[in-house]
């Protein structure tokens, strides 16, 4: 089959061919139809010290941004189906840790995940076990949950987890950048009841579709300040709810500014490196941070689930952020277009790679 593999430690990937991964008795393997490229992805090409510290073993198939359909059940599978139309969650758990035991799977802290330290999606099939799949429709359907949005509910969980960790109903929400995620966050934060929602960036681009996406008011930062936006909208309080999704130093410290005390940040961006943060304003104004990592299993997925199936201006708030479908072969191309940080989801399809 065909695979894009980082076959030996630095910088690059290769469109080679290796043999189809076998399917134990608990997994399934699932004819990948489409793929994301993820900013882990971009970390793996460049093998930049990221990389290096995430991914343990080398050669493997990068990619855990998947839509496909179920090709092959375990023998003791019993719960999907060859046909199962499904998206897959990333994070191989242990099962016998005291957060597996306790239902806290996204907590496992002897997580192995797709495409990063197991092989990934960016190939014709990928393995993995039977509980990680999300069947979105039987039989091959696709009339709710097109390839392209089931591609994208990896990311997607990652917005809904960030968005909806704390109460948004009539809430004012302040989200650092719109990337898709952020863009996503957004849509979710609409539908969940939020007030007023602000969201910065430097790309004019991303601040377009972040506007679409349900944004009352979008910020280029490298020109204006947040306490502007609170200004136009006039609020007099704050931001009570915080959703951090870039990781940048001064995208946490300039939120952190502009809270309402008692204001609650939820952060999913991961910074490059240590930075200061004004701990004496998370005291005196009583904040509250929370990390957040993927998604909760499988709590985030029953939510997306809902929501996108309910909601049709949801849904298309959602599909709107996928800007770019490629085929699986022009991955260098899809991969420049997401390292440019001007589009959109950017997606590769494998449903015929050809020769």
């Amino acid at each position: 089959m065909r695979a894009l593999r980082k076959v030996a430690p630095g910088a690059g990937l290769e469109w080679t061919r290796v043999d189809e991964p076998g399917c134990g008795p608990w997994d399934v393997k699932v004819r990948v139809l489409r793929t994301g490229i993820c900013g882990t992805d971009l970390h793996i090409l460049a093998w930049d010290s990221s990389a290096e510290a995430m991914c343990d073993t080398v050669p493997f198939t990068p990619g855990h941004e998947f839509y496909g359909e179920i090709a092959e059940v375990g023998s003791e599978v019993d719960d999907v189906r060859v046909g199962d139309r499904v998206s897959g969650e990333g994070h191989v758990v242990c099962g016998t840790c005291r957060n597996c035991r306790a239902g806290r799977r996204q907590m496992c802290n002897r997580v192995r995940s797709v495409g990063v330290q197991r092989d990934g999606a960016f190939a014709e099939y990928v393995t993995v076990p039977h509980e990680n799949v999300w069947v979105h429709e039987h039989d091959g359907g696709q009339e709710l949950i097109s390839p392209e949005l089931g591609a994208a509910f990896d990311p997607l969980g990652n917005a809904v987890h960030t968005a909806l960790k704390f109460p948004l109903v009539g809430e004012d929400v302040l989200i650092t950048g719109a990337g898709p995620i952020g863009q996503m966050a957004a849509a979710v934060a609409r539908h969940a009841g939020a007030r007023y929602i602000t969201i910065t960036d430097i790309s004019p681009e991303r601040l377009a579709m972040a506007e679409d996406c349900g944004a009352d008011v979008v910020l280029d930062v490298s020109t204006t300040r947040v306490l502007d936006a609170q200004r136009r909208l006039g609020m007099r309080e704050g931001f009570d709810v915080g959703l951090e999704i870039t990781g940048q130093a001064r995208a946490l410290q300039e939120m952190i500014e502009n809270m309402n005390h008692g204001g609650k940040i939820a952060l999913l961006g991961l910074p490059s490196r240590q930075f200061e943060i004004d701990w004496t304003a998370v005291v005196t104004r009583m904040l509250t941070l929370q990390g957040i990592y993927g998604r909760e299993m499988y709590e985030t997925w029953n939510a997306m689930s809902a929501m996108l199936s309910t909601s049709r201006t949801l849904r298309t708030a959602i599909e709107r952020t996928i800007t770019h479908v490629l085929p699986a072969a022009d991955w260098e191309e899809g991969f420049a277009l997401a390292r440019e940080g001007k589009t959109g989801k950017v997606l590769l399809d494998w449903s015929d790679v050809g020769d």
